[in-house]
């Protein structure tokens, strides 16, 4: 599974505006940053108590990126509406 589509099913599962959710991925060189963004209404949900859900996201996908020796990083951001 490609890691920006383990981000966006994860995200899914959890926001109530799925339509959303979209996932932005930008590989350079070993490095990959992929951007979350949801509605800013699902922000807390994405993100959790503490950071905790986010976190565990950030995990699940850094172990993923190992297997492929790649570092990966995860931003959620908020969706602007009207854009």
């Amino acid at each position: 599974m490609e890691l920006d589509n383990l981000v966006a099913y994860i995200a899914r599962a959890l926001v109530e505006h799925p339509d959303q959710v979209e996932v932005n991925a930008d590989e350079r060189g070993g490095a990959i940053t992929l951007e979350l963004y949801v509605a800013q209404g699902d922000m807390g949900r994405v993100i959790g108590k503490g950071g905790r859900i986010a976190n565990a996201m950030r995990t699940l996908v850094r172990v993923a990126a190992m297997r492929e020796g790649k570092r990966v990083s995860l931003d959620v951001v908020t969706r602007v509406p009207g854009a």
